[in-house]
């Protein structure tokens, strides 16, 4: 494999879900463990979360939401095809149910993701420097267009494709999870014309499904940045080797990674949420589990004698 310098985003999603998860991705920032932040606009501390960004100079960009809690544009509280009976989002996999029913207005999303990115501006003063969609909504069918349209719209150049190589090898995943994960996979391939139709960008590389929760670890990290390079870059030839005077000289590779993590100290109900309250996910000692193997000082080290700089999506350029 040819040598490689890595560029690492590491990013922290959630933020803004409440206080504890904000408190743990700043102090994950502070510590090196996280570059970039994606920020929950309807998260119950947007604000509060916001204000952090400013005062620790956070790399940030818009998590947009269309299945958790409650929207921000006011036309589509009171009644909206991305609502359910109470009110609320339909969920992770309710809003997938309902995009399969043709339940959903295309139209409203549209409304949806704009008024959370102007949102974004009033809290933060400025527009956001990547997008992406808590639980994946941004590569769904359908809602993948219009996502791609408001990012072209506004001028927003990168985003986040959820494909991860070697994924489906990776046998420690709850089969559950994994069958989740495949789907997000499949539909994020279905995406990737749309996308660059509309001259949207995005990492080389994404890894961040099979180092999730409990799964985290420094190893897993390492193996999951080693073997997407890997898959990544073309193989050099085995045959000759490496001191030979006939190998052709190769300048160092430059490689860009997004890590996606979800660190924080577990929410306390009845405080977070995004208008419903806290999730199991965000109630889960898997948060702080993630927060604790990121700031260690091993994994900055490994990161420096493997020659991986950690950078946010604005640091990549136009």
């Amino acid at each position: 494999m040819p040598r490689a310098a890595v560029k690492l985003i590491v990013t922290g999603d959630d933020f803004g879900y409440c206080p504890r998860r904000n408190q743990g991705i700043v102090e994950s920032f502070l510590s090196g463990g996280v570059s970039n932040v994606s920020l929950l606009v309807n998260g119950s501390a947007a604000s509060d979360a916001a204000q952090l960004a400013r005062r620790y100079h956070i790399p940030i960009g818009l998590h947009a939401n269309l299945s958790e809690g409650s929207p921000v544009c006011p036309a589509l509280r009171a009644k909206s095809t991305l609502l359910n009976e109470e009110g609320f989002f339909h969920g992770k996999m309710g809003i997938r149910r309902a995009l399969a029913g043709g339940l959903l207005s295309m139209s409203e999303v549209k409304h949806e993701l704009t008024a959370q990115v102007d949102l974004f501006r009033e809290l933060t003063g400025h527009l956001p420097q990547h997008m992406d969609g808590h639980q994946h909504v941004h590569v769904l069918p359908e809602i993948r267009n219009v996502f791609a349209q408001v990012l072209e719209d506004y001028g927003i150049t990168y985003t986040r494709v959820p494909i991860e190589p070697d994924l489906p090898r990776c046998d420690w995943i709850d089969p559950h999870l994994m069958a989740f994960y495949l789907g997000v996979e499949k539909d994020s391939l279905n995406t990737v014309d749309v996308f660059r139709k509309h001259k949207i960008r995005w990492p080389d590389i994404y890894i961040g499904l099979s180092t999730m929760g409990k799964n985290m670890s420094i190893a897993n990290i390492l193996g999951a940045i080693d073997n997407a390079t890997a898959t990544y870059l073309p193989e050099e030839d085995s045959s000759i080797p490496p001191d030979s005077p006939s190998r052709p000289d190769q300048e160092t590779r430059t490689v860009t990674i997004e890590l996606m993590t979800h660190p924080g100290y577990p929410s306390v109900p009845p405080v977070g949420g995004c208008g419903e309250g806290p999730d199991d996910f965000s109630q889960s000692w898997e948060r702080l589990h993630e927060l604790e193997t990121l700031k260690k000082a091993e994994l900055q080290s490994h990161y420096r004698t493997r020659n991986i700089q950690l950078c946010a999506f604005k640091d990549l350029g136009m």
